[in-house]
C-alpha cells in the first residue's frame, strides 16, 4: 500500500524509523561485518550495531519534539558512537538532513526527499566521493531522488544500488585501496544505507496500515 500525497509525518514517526533500522542493523550485523571482512576493515556491522542501539537508547531517555531534531539528536550519537569513517558519515547524513527539515512537528514525504537530499549531498562533500565510487552514496544518491515518487519507490532504488556496486572498482574508501581486487565484492556502505532506507519503507507501510 503507498502512502497519500497528502500525508505528514511527527517526531513519532522518525523515531518508529530509526528503530526499525536499528532492529535491521542488529538483524544484519554479521552479513554487514562479512562484507567488510572483503575489502574494508570487518568492523562495519559491529559499529552500526553498536551506534544505532546508542541512538534508541538516546531517543527513548528524551525524544525530541519535532523531525528535525530528532534526526540531529540521533545524527550525534551516531557520530559520538560509532568508529571508523562510518560514524561522521551516517552522523552526517541524519544531522544534515535534520537540519533541513526545520522545526516543523509535522512534515511531508517530499518535504523529507528534499531534505534528505541535502544531508546526502553533505555526505558526498565530506568524503569526496560520488555516485559510481563504490560506496554509501550508490544507495543514498538513488533513493533520495526516488524518495519524492514514494516511499516504497525509494526502498527499491536503495537496494538496487546496493546490488549494483558488486561490479564497481571501489575509487573511495578504505575498498579503494584494493584496487580491482574490489571489484566482485557488494559495498558494505551501501548495503546499510539500503536498510536504513527500507526501514523509513516498512515504517510508513505500517503507518498506511494502521490508518
Amino acid at each position: 500500500m503507498d502512502e497519500r500525497d497528502d500525508s505528514t509525518y511527527g517526531a513519532g514517526f522518525f523515531r518508529d524509523w530509526l528503530t526499525a533500522a536499528a532492529a535491521a542493523v542488529d538483524r544484519e550485523a554479521d552479513r554487514l561485518t562479512e562484507l567488510d571482512s572483503a575489502i574494508g576493515d570487518a568492523d562495519h556491522g559491529v559499529n552500526m550495531k553498536r551506534g544505532f542501539a546508542a541512538v534508541t537508547a538516546t531517543l527513548e531517555k528524551e525524544p525530541p519534539a519535532t523531525p528535525g531534531a530528532l534526526l540531529v539528536t540521533a545524527g550525534r550519537q551516531l557520530i559520538s558512537t560509532v568508529g571508523g569513517a562510518s560514524g561522521p558519515l551516517y552522523g552526517t547524513l541524519l544531522r544534515r538532513t535534520g537540519k533541513a527539515l526545520g522545526e516543523d512537528e509535522q512534515v511531508s514525504r517530499p518535504a523529507l526527499a528534499e531534505a534528505l537530499a541535502a544531508g546526502v549531498a553533505a555526505v558526498a562533500q565530506l568524503g569526496g566521493a560520488q555516485p559510481g565510487d563504490k560506496t554509501m552514496l550508490d544507495a543514498l544518491v538513488p533513493a533520495a531522488e526516488a524518495l519524492a515518487t514514494s516511499f516504497a519507490t525509494a526502498r527499491e532504488a536503495a537496494e538496487a544500488g546496493a546490488l549494483a556496486t558488486v561490479p564497481l572498482l571501489a575509487r573511495k574508501g578504505r575498498a579503494s585501496y584494493l584496487g580491482e581486487r574490489s571489484i566482485g565484492h557488494q559495498d558494505p556502505g551501501a548495503t546499510s544505507s539500503a536498510l536504513l532506507i527500507a526501514a523509513l519503507a516498512e515504517t510508513a507501510e505500517r503507518v498506511e496500515v494502521a490508518g
